[in-house]
């Protein structure tokens, strides 16, 4: 296995920190380069090393999350929800920044898009609907039901500053799932 240079891990990381915060303070559409470059202290040739431009960054920014998210929250078959490594309201507080940042009004809405994305694969791999269609509901109703839903309610969490902690928000939700998917 190749082994990575640390100085490339360490321009990437403030490259990506860069992006972060600064769209915490703009709208990712005036965002530039240069902004980004003069952020992370790297030359904008070091950014066109790594990124093609603003959009590859902030897209390969947005899969990665949503790689941890989907690694980290991972339940193996053989373990219950309960003892996964993270709870996804977890993960959303351990990086406040990224998702605060993607998820307000100065965010990039393809984030919304994608981390909707993520949302509907999970319920379709990972809950049980089997009880909502006995009732007559059709899988793809449920999902645009239910998907749409969670992430509003992490919208809502972010917007108003994290009002409840993560085990409550996880409490919360599955009392509300548990009333409409059973």
């Amino acid at each position: 296995m190749a082994k990575v240079d640390r100085r490339i891990l360490k321009s990437q990381a403030a490259i990506k920190k860069a992006m972060i915060e600064l769209m915490s303070d703009k709208s990712f559409d005036h965002i530039t380069l240069k902004d980004i470059s003069d952020r992370a202290d790297v030359s904008r040739r070091t950014i066109y090393l790594h990124y093609q431009d603003k959009y590859d960054l902030l897209d390969k920014l947005i899969e990665e999350h949503i790689q941890e998210l989907r690694e980290s929250c991972e339940s193996d078959s053989e373990i219950s929800a309960a003892h996964r490594k993270l709870t996804w309201f977890e993960y959303f507080e351990a990086n406040f920044l990224f998702f605060s940042a993607m998820l307000s009004s100065k965010g990039a809405p393809f984030f919304r898009s994608r981390f909707l994305e993520f949302v509907i694969e999970d319920i379709k791999n990972e809950w049980d609907m089997a009880e909502g269609k006995k009732r007559g509901l059709y899988e793809d109703v449920i999902l645009q039901f239910i998907a749409p839903a969670y992430v509003g309610i992490v919208e809502w969490w972010f917007t108003n500053e994290m009002p409840y902690p993560p085990h409550v928000m996880e409490a919360q939700l599955e009392i509300l799932l548990e009333s409409n998917l059973t």
